[in-house]
């Protein structure tokens, strides 16, 4: 009896630890199926907020991006209107070739005494984008010439007083029919500084030369001979006109200076000078060209041939009235812009002879 009553006993404590034990597991299973109903719910949520997170992200990039690009469109009209109102249309005739007008101002006065900005010095300046190669038109500022919109005929260093840099873009436009892409306007003072940027120019000067105009602050006196030219020096060296040439020995003398300033300026040692340079042409000169430009004349600047540019001045000659005006030689400055600016089906003759 005591033998049954211990294995009953026995039954019963195995029945009992079998039930706690299924007991047991059968409430980790519910623990375990609260916990993942519970990271359900927490991805889920979790899911939701980072989608209207995204979402909400997405709308205000997307409306950021668009906002952007009006802005960039707006800015990008805005800069091609300027840029008609500055150059007028350019012809597609001239898209190899990046055109830019030089002035370089002096300090006048007018009739009235009243100050006036005149061009000093013009040069039409032409690189060629796919070879680097570069043509300087020199064109004397004493030639006659209509000026652009009917304003009637001057002196072309008047046509800036007239109308500014525009009017003169548009009255060379009109005397070459060719298409100028920018332009600089510069004064003597900040011509002066970006000579003396780059070191100066080493320059042979072919006669004495000897000026005195109180009235515009010139006291000029230079030796024939090889001459280191600072600014001053320079500006002296380009302005001077007293001699028999006239404003004509001043035009070679302009194309002579260039030559040497742009050797000068494709030198080794006048590359850490370009940052100084940089600074004084933001602060100080006049351009039309603006930052969608700004690509393109990298491109073209790196490009620049070593060869020296090709100079070339305006063909004409003295008016018979009027010995201090240049009349152009419309038949011979044709030729040049012919030869400078060949149509596109002589360019096509030529290739088409090399292969």
């Amino acid at each position: 009896m005591a033998e049954y009553d211990a294995e009953d006993l026995a039954a019963q404590l195995a029945s009992e630890n079998s039930r706690e034990n299924i007991n047991k597991r059968r409430s980790q299973r519910k623990r375990r199926r609260r916990m993942a109903f519970f990271r359900s719910i927490f991805r889920l949520i979790t899911t939701v907020i980072l989608l209207a997170a995204v979402s909400i992200a997405g709308y205000y990039l997307i409306g950021w991006g668009v906002q952007a690009y009006r802005d960039v469109r707006d800015m990008y009209e805005a800069y091609l209107i300027r840029q008609e109102e500055n150059r007028g249309a350019v012809d597609v005739r001239f898209d190899g070739y990046t055109n830019v007008l030089v002035l370089g101002l002096d300090d006048a006065v007018n009739m009235d005494d009243a100050e006036e900005k005149r061009a000093d010095a013009i040069l039409l300046i032409s690189m060629e984008n796919a070879t680097g190669k570069v043509r300087i038109l020199n064109i004397p500022r004493d030639t006659w010439t209509p000026m652009a919109h009917n304003k009637g005929e001057t002196r072309l260093a008047n046509v800036y007083a007239v109308g500014g840099a525009p009017l003169m873009v548009r009255t060379i436009n009109q005397m070459f029919d060719i298409s100028i892409h920018q332009y600089v306007v510069i004064d003597l003072v900040t011509f002066g500084q970006i000579i003396d940027a780059v070191g100066g120019i080493d320059l042979y000067i072919e006669r004495d030369m000897d000026y005195d105009d109180p009235a515009a602050g010139l006291a000029i006196h230079m030796r024939q001979g090889y001459r280191h030219l600072d600014g001053k020096g320079a500006e002296y060296y380009l302005r001077y006109r007293s001699d028999d040439l006239g404003d004509l020995g001043r035009t070679q003398r302009q194309q002579k200076f260039v030559k040497a300033f742009y050797a000068k300026l494709l030198r080794v040692d006048t590359l850490p000078k370009v940052p100084k340079i940089a600074d004084i042409l933001k602060q100080n000169v006049t351009t039309s060209a603006e930052l969608f430009d700004s690509v393109h004349l990298g491109n073209v600047i790196r490009k620049l041939s070593s060869e020296p540019p090709r100079t070339i001045m305006l063909p004409g000659d003295f008016s018979r009235e009027d010995d201090t005006v240049w009349i152009m030689d419309r038949t011979a400055a044709d030729e040049i812009i012919h030869e400078l600016f060949p149509p596109e089906e002589a360019g096509q003759e030529k290739q088409e002879e090399k292969s």
